[in-house]
């Protein structure tokens, strides 16, 4: 496979992706946000632990440097995530 033909497919696929998670995710009505935002938030953690997997495997290059990175942003979208969920469900209790 040619490297021009690689890239055409990566920006393909990358964009079927984006179509179809716009479409999927304006479906979804403000009752359910808040379980599939858990769920989300589940994957995240996961996410944060593969790239922390990385950035010990990987040497203070530019592989280091973009380790480190993935990590700062996975741990700022798990905390972040948490913090949505928890004010979303607070909106959900009884006033006292």
């Amino acid at each position: 496979m040619t490297e021009s033909l690689y890239w055409v497919l990566v920006v393909y696929i990358f964009a079927l992706a984006v179509a179809v998670g716009i479409e999927l995710i304006s479906k979804v009505p403000p009752l359910l946000h808040t379980p599939l935002m858990s769920g989300s938030n589940a994957i995240s953690g996961i996410t944060l632990v593969g790239a922390i997997l990385a950035a010990v495997y990987a040497s203070w290059d530019a592989n280091g440097i973009l380790a480190f990175v993935g990590v700062t942003l996975a741990t700022i979208n798990v905390v972040g995530g948490y913090a949505v969920t928890d004010r979303m469900l607070q909106m959900f209790k009884k006033r006292k």
